[in-house]
């Protein structure tokens, strides 16, 4: 049977050839440019997208926005804004109405602006998250990359090690840290406060690379049995630059994924450890506030929605910018 000029057979199945043109389109198009079109054509993927720039921005620019809105951590005298029996602001929320000189009101029994607390929370808890998630994704790459090409004892002893630190819960690690930290540093205020954030980074890195590290490996058993790999093993490629040049390109989707969905989990994290008071000292966070304001719940709700509400939308939109991504990036998914 002949079929029609311009008409194509597809499983059996007689379908019309596409215009000229959209062939074009669609021939000239790579992987990462139809994931990145499929992202700008989900509506959740660009507000997640905006959300998530939104807090960044907060956080790079927290002194500037604080300046512009007129608002500080500094303390302040506590009998100029606090009631002397009620510990509870003189004015705006939760006994007045809204204050313009502080737009998210005053901490209960001190005094301290809301909204620059809430700043400096965001700052604290996607800086330590970021570079939390960027450690933890070099080391599981690596570890990846290299148990999955070489093979043979070399990926036994890598799986062994990732099995073993799945084992261990980093609370557990936190818990014992923070308690040598206080012994330790408590006495000087400045070396407490970078030896907690940066312990809490290590303790999340030591125990956040797992993840990565299997999903790579997985990826790279596949790629090296690829015929562009044996290829380059063939003509005598350096086993370095067959990693970086020829595997590393090809995991660039399930690491961007692995690292959009890490993020959240280390924001949520940073979050629980500081509210259980084992996470940082000396600056401000989100969980600290939420530790401060459990106790005001039932005269000032708002001191404690503010963080929380700040950590969920956080947490949401970087799971579900996460979830799109994946999406976006697996071929075998029609969106």
């Amino acid at each position: 049977m002949t079929l029609p000029a311009g008409d194509l057979e597809v499983h059996g199945e007689t379908v019309a050839r596409p215009p000229e043109a959209e062939r074009k389109a669609i021939a000239g198009r790579s992987p990462t440019r139809i994931a990145l079109d499929r992202l700008r054509k989900d509506p959740i993927a660009v507000v997640c997208f905006l959300i998530v720039v939104l807090f960044a921005a907060i956080a790079v620019f927290g002194g500037l926005i604080q300046d512009l809105l007129g608002v500080s951590t500094e303390t302040v005298r506590a009998t100029d804004v606090i009631h002397p029996v009620t510990r509870l602001p003189l004015e705006g929320p939760p006994t007045g109405t809204f204050d313009p000189d502080h737009p998210f009101g005053v901490a209960p029994g001190n005094g301290t602006d809301n909204l620059a607390v809430w700043i400096e929370g965001c700052r604290t808890s996607l800086y330590l998250a970021t570079v939390a998630a960027v450690l933890s994704t070099i080391i599981g790459v690596t570890l990846g990359l290299i148990a999955g090409f070489m093979g043979g004892i070399v990926d036994s002893i890598i799986s062994f090690a990732t099995d073993l630190f799945l084992t261990f819960p980093f609370l557990v690690m936190a818990l014992a840290i923070s308690p040598i930290l206080n012994d330790r540093f408590g006495d000087d205020t400045d070396k407490l406060r970078f030896a907690s954030f940066y312990s809490l980074v290590a303790i999340l890195v030591v125990f956040g690379w797992m993840g990565v590290a299997r999903l790579v490996r997985g990826e790279v058993l596949s790629l090296r049995e690829r015929e562009f790999v044996k290829a380059a093993r063939v003509i005598g490629v350096p086993t370095h630059r067959i990693l970086i040049r020829e595997m590393l390109p090809n995991l660039i989707a399930p690491i961007v994924i692995s690292f959009s969905l890490g993020l959240p989990a280390f924001v949520a994290a940073e979050a629980g450890l500081s509210f259980l008071g084992i996470g940082v000292f000396g600056r401000e966070s989100w969980g600290q506030t939420i530790n401060a304001a459990t106790t005001w719940w039932e005269d000032y709700p708002l001191y404690l929605l503010e963080p929380v509400l700040g950590i969920a939308i956080l947490v949401v939109a970087l799971n579900l910018l996460g979830d799109a991504l994946r999406d976006a990036f697996d071929p075998k998914t029609r969106r």
